[in-house]
C-alpha cells in the first residue's frame, strides 16, 4: 500500500515552520525526521506512526491507536495511529506534536544540529 498523500501533505503544513525539519521514505511511508530523528510518518499501511516516549505507549493505546509491530515483534515507543483517529486538524496536531516533542527530546543525528 502507498501511504497517503494528502495525510503527508497535512503533515507537512503542520511542519512547516519546524527547525530541522527532514522527510524520508521509510517502512513503505514518508517519514518526517526532526535533527534527524523520526517524529511522525504518513504509514504504507495507512494512517500514522507516532514515535513517543515508550513508557507512555500503554496509557496512549486504545481506539484506532495500537503499537507498532514489526517481523512479529512490538516496537515500544512507536504506535501506529488509523486514520480515523486523525481526520480532524485538531487530532493530527496532537499527535504530530507529541511525535514532535519525543523526537526534539533526543541528541540530534550527526549533521541534523
Amino acid at each position: 500500500m502507498v501511504y497517503d498523500r494528502v495525510l503527508a501533505d497535512r503533515i507537512r503544513e503542520l511542519l512547516g515552520g519546524e527547525e530541522g525539519l527532514g522527510e524520508h521514505a521509510m517502512f513503505g511511508g514518508l517519514a518526517f525526521l526532526v535533527c534527524g530523528n523520526m517524529a511522525v510518518a504518513a504509514s504504507g499501511q495507512g494512517g500514522l506512526m507516532v514515535r513517543v516516549p515508550p513508557q507512555d505507549c500503554d496509557e496512549l493505546t486504545g481506539s484506532h491507536v495500537r503499537p507498532m509491530v514489526m517481523r512479529g515483534r512490538e516496537m515500544r515507543g512507536w504506535l501506529r495511529v488509523d486514520a480515523e483517529a486523525v481526520r480532524s486538524a485538531k487530532a493530527l496536531e496532537r499527535w504530530v506534536s507529541r511525535g514532535v516533542a519525543f523526537a526534539r527530546s533526543l541528541p540530534a543525528k550527526a549533521g541534523h544540529g
